[in-house]
C-alpha cells in the first residue's frame, strides 16, 4: 500500500518532533564518555606530552593513526553521496543524508588530532599563513601544510553539501513546529517557499557542488598519504600510496555508513524506508572496495619482498612474522576474509550479515592505519635505532571518546534534522510535478522540475 505524503511526513518527522527520556538517558552517557577525552586531552596539556606513549623514534602513534581513520571515515559521505548523484542512482535517496552527516562530523573530529598530537596546541596559530612582524612563515613544502588547506576546504564544501538539500526539509518542519521551534527552523530554512525558481537554483547548485567535491574528496586523502609518502622512511616512500589511501578512505567511509544506517532503521524504526536492497547495493560496493583494498595490500607487499631493501625488509617481517604479526592478521581477516564471501553470495548478503562486514572492516581499517604508521617507524633503517610504542591511558581515552563523540553528533543531528531527505523520498516515489505541492503544505504551487536531483 502507498503511504500518503502525510503518513511520509509523520514518520521521518517524529524524530525530530518527538523526544523520549531515553535519547535524553543515551546522550548523556554518551556525552560523559566523550567528555573523558577532553578531560585526558586537558592533562596532557597540563604535564606534556610525555604522558602519550609517543617517543624516539616513533613520533607518530594513535594520534595519528586516529586522524588518518577519521578524514578515511569522512569519505563515506560527500564522495559516495556525489557519485551516486550524478549516476542519478535512484535508490540512493535514503541514503544520501546519513552519509553527508558523517563526512562533516568525521571531519571535525579527524581535524583536532593534529591538534592532540601537537602537545602545545596554542602554538598551532605557527601553521597559518598570515603576515607576522618577525618574518616568519610556514614551509609550503610541507605535506602537513598542504594537510591544513586540504581539509579546511573540504570540510567547507561538504559542510555546503550537506546543507543545500536540507533547506526544504527545514521549511517542511518550519510549517508543521510550533512557538521557538518554528522560528529557529524558519531562520534555517533562509525564506524557502518551494518556488520554481528556488527548486532550479537549488538543483544546479547541488550538480555544481557534486560535480567539485568528487575531485576535493580524492585530493584530501592523497594529501594525507604524502605526510607519509614524502618521507624516507622504509615502506611509506611509494608512488602506491596516493590511489592506495583514497580506496581505503572510500572502504572505511562506506563501512562507517552501514553501521550508521543500521542503528538509525533500528532506533528510528525506519524499517520501510532503509530496506534490504539499500543494505545490499551498498554491501556490493564494499565488496568491490574489498577486492581493490587487497589488491592495494598485495602489490605493496610484493614489490617490498621482491625488492628485497634490508631496511623495508624489516618493517616487512616485523607485521608478517614478527610482534605485529597478529594485528596484520586480523586486519586481513577484517578486511577481505569476513567480508568476501558474506557479500559475495546474495543469500548471505542480508542486512545482519552487511553489518557484520561493515563492523570488521572499520576494525580492520583502524589497524591498518596503525600498521602503516607504528612498525614503519619502530624499525628505521639501522637495528640500534630501532625502538617501540605502547598507548598509554590518555592516548587510548582520547581514541575510545572520538568514538564516542562521533555518536553523540550523530544523535544530535538526528533529533535535529529528518536523517531521510524527506522531499527527496517524495521526488522518488512521486515524480509528478503535482506531488511535489506536498512537499511544503505552506505553498500549494510548489513545483521541482522531473528529474530533479
Amino acid at each position: 500500500m502507498e503511504k500518503t505524503a502525510s503518513r511520509i511526513n509523520d514518520d521521518l518527522l517524529r524524530p525530530v518532533l518527538e523526544t523520549s527520556p531515553r535519547f535524553y538517558l543515551a546522550v548523556v552517557l554518551v556525552g560523559l564518555v566523550a567528555a573523558l577525552g577532553f578531560v585526558a586531552w586537558g592533562y596532557q596539556i597540563w604535564n606534556g606530552i610525555g604522558v602519550a606513549g609517543i617517543s624516539r623514534p616513533v613520533f607518530w602513534g594513535f594520534y595519528i593513526t586516529n586522524f588518518v581513520f577519521w578524514i578515511g571515515i569522512s569519505h563515506a559521505g560527500t564522495l559516495i553521496s556525489a557519485i551516486l548523484r550524478l549516476a542519478n542512482a535512484g535508490w540512493r535517496r535514503p541514503v544520501t543524508r546519513c552519509a553527508e552527516a558523517i563526512t562533516v562530523f568525521a571531519l571535525m573530529i579527524g581535524a583536532m588530532f593534529p591538534l592532540i598530537h601537537l602537545g602545545r596546541p596554542w602554538l598551532a596559530f605557527w601553521l597559518f599563513p598570515y603576515p607576522n612582524e618577525r618574518g616568519l612563515w610556514p614551509n609550503f613544502r610541507s605535506p602537513l601544510l598542504w594537510d591544513f588547506f586540504a581539509i579546511n576546504t573540504y570540510l567547507l564544501g561538504s559542510f555546503l553539501f550537506l546543507l543545500l538539500p536540507m533547506l526544504p526539509d527545514f521549511a517542511l518542519v518550519r510549517d508543521r513546529a510550533r512557538g521557538w521551534r518554528q522560528r529557529v527552523y524558519g531562520w534555517l530554512a533562509l525564506g524557502w517557499e518551494g518556488t520554481p525558481r528556488q527548486w532550479h537554483r537549488l538543483e544546479t547548485a547541488m550538480h555544481i557542488m557534486a560535480v567539485l567535491i568528487i575531485p576535493v574528496a580524492v585530493s584530501v586523502h592523497s594529501i594525507v598519504s604524502f605526510d607519509f609518502a614524502m618521507s624516507p622512511v622504509p615502506m611509506w616512500h611509494s608512488t602506491i600510496f596516493a590511489p592506495y589511501f583514497v580506496a581505503g578512505a572510500i572502504f572505511s567511509g562506506l563501512a562507517a555508513l552501514i553501521l550508521a544506517m543500521a542503528l538509525l532503521r533500528k532506533l528510528l524504526h525506519l524499517e520501510e524506508y532503509l530496506r534490504t536492497e539499500h543494505f545490499s547495493n551498498l554491501g556490493k560496493l564494499l565488496l568491490v572496495m574489498s577486492l581493490l583494498w587487497f589488491y592495494f595490500i598485495f602489490a605493496e607487499r610484493l614489490t617490498v619482498w621482491y625488492g628485497n631493501d634490508p631496511a623495508e625488509m624489516a618493517v616487512f617481517r616485523a607485521t608478517q612474522s614478527g610482534p605485529y604479526a597478529p594485528l596484520f592478521w586480523v586486519m586481513v581477516f577484517c578486511n577481505f576474509l569476513l567480508p568476501v564471501p558474506l557479500l559475495t553470495i546474495p543469500r548471505l548478503r542480508t542486512i545482519a550479515s552487511t553489518v557484520v562486514a561493515a563492523l570488521g572492516v572499520v576494525v580492520g581499517m583502524w589497524l591498518e592505519r596503525f600498521l602503516i604508521i607504528v612498525p614503519a617507524l619502530a624499525h628505521k633503517f639501522l637495528p640500534y635505532s630501532w625502538g617501540t610504542y605502547a598507548p598509554t591511558w590518555v592516548e587510548i581515552t582520547i581514541t575510545v571518546a572520538t568514538f564516542a563523540g562521533m555518536v553523540l553528533l550523530y544523535m544530535l543531528f538526528a533529533k535535529l534534522v529528518p536523517v531521510i531527505s524527506v522531499w527527496e523520498w517524495k521526488v522518488g516515489r512521486h515524480p509528478l510535478a503535482e506531488q511535489r505541492a506536498e512537499i511544503s503544505p505552506a505553498v500549494a504551487k510548489t513545483v521541482a522540475p522531473e528529474g530533479s536531483a
